[in-house]
C-alpha cells in the first residue's frame, strides 16, 4: 500500500464491491463492446448503486465528505482487442448538464454528447475519484499507475509531469475482482498497455460533496 489516504492520495478498499458486481455487470450489459472508454449517463440501477446511500456509495463518503454523491462515471473495457497505454497526467475536466460561462470555467468541449468544462483547478482538489473493478488487474494486466503523494502538488505543468512522477514514485495499483481504489482526483496516473491482455473492466466515478457555482450543474449518472 503506499500510505495514509491524506499523504498518499490512494487508498484500496478490498472487497468494498463484491456483492454489487453482478448488479454492476447487468447495469453495464449493454453498453458498446468495442469502445475503450465510455461516458455513462441516464443508467437507474447503476446511479442507485452508486449514490450516496447505495451500497457502493456509502463507502465513498468518508473520503468525500458528508453528501458526496456520483457526478461522472466512465467505463473502461480493457481486452486483447482494445489494448492501451495512458501517459502520465492529472484529471482536469468536469461534465455538467449545460453550458453556462463562469468566470474561470474553461475551455469547453463536449464527449459523447456530453458537456465538459476545465473549472478552476482547486475545485478538482475536492473531488474523489474511485475505480471499481470488475476483473483481476495484476502485474501484468494493466494496473493503473500513481505517483503518491502527487495530489498535493496543485496543478502540474505538463513539462513539470516527468519531475514530479520522479520525486514521488510509482506505484501500481493491483486490484481483485470486486475491489475499490479510492484517488484523490488531481494525483498524476498512468497506464501502460497490458503485458499478457485479457479483459480489464473498471468503472471509474468522480464523486463531489458541493454544488457549483453560476448555474452550473452536475451531470451527474
Amino acid at each position: 500500500m503506499p500510505g495514509p489516504f491524506s499523504e498518499s492520495g490512494a487508498a484500496r478498499l478490498a472487497g468494498a464491491a463484491c456483492d454489487a458486481i453482478e448488479a454492476l455487470a447487468a447495469s453495464l450489459a449493454d453498453q458498446p463492446t468495442d469502445r475503450a472508454g465510455i461516458r455513462l449517463h441516464g443508467i437507474a440501477p447503476l446511479a442507485a448503486l452508486l449514490d450516496g446511500h447505495g451500497r457502493i456509495g456509502a463507502q465513498i463518503v468518508p473520503f468525500g465528505g458528508a453528501g458526496a454523491r456520483p457526478v461522472r462515471a466512465i467505463l473502461f473495457d480493457k481486452s486483447e482487442h482494445r489494448n492501451w497505454a495512458l501517459a502520465w497526467h492529472q484529471d482536469r475536466t468536469i461534465c455538467v448538464r449545460t453550458r453556462h460561462d463562469v468566470p474561470g470555467f474553461g475551455p469547453w468541449t463536449v464527449k459523447a454528447g456530453l458537456v465538459h468544462v476545465a473549472p478552476p483547478f482547486d475545485l478538482i482538489e475536492r473531488l474523489i475519484t474511485i475505480r471499481i473493478h470488475l476483473d483481476h488487474v495484476p502485474e501484468d494486466n494493466a494496473p493503473l499507475l500513481i505517483a503518491p503523494g502527487s495530489h498535493r502538488l496543485g496543478m502540474v505543468r505538463e513539462d513539470a509531469i516527468e519531475k514530479a512522477v520522479a520525486a514521488c514514485g510509482a506505484y501500481a495499483c493491483l486490484a481483485d475482482a470486486g475491489d475499490i481504489w479510492v484517488y484523490a482526483t488531481p494525483i498524476l496516473h498512468a497506464s501502460a498497455a497490458a503485458v499478457t491482455p485479457r479483459r480489464r473492466r473498471v468503472l471509474q466515478v468522480d464523486y463531489a460533496a458541493f454544488d457549483l457555482p453560476g448555474g452550473l450543474i452536475w451531470s451527474g449518472i
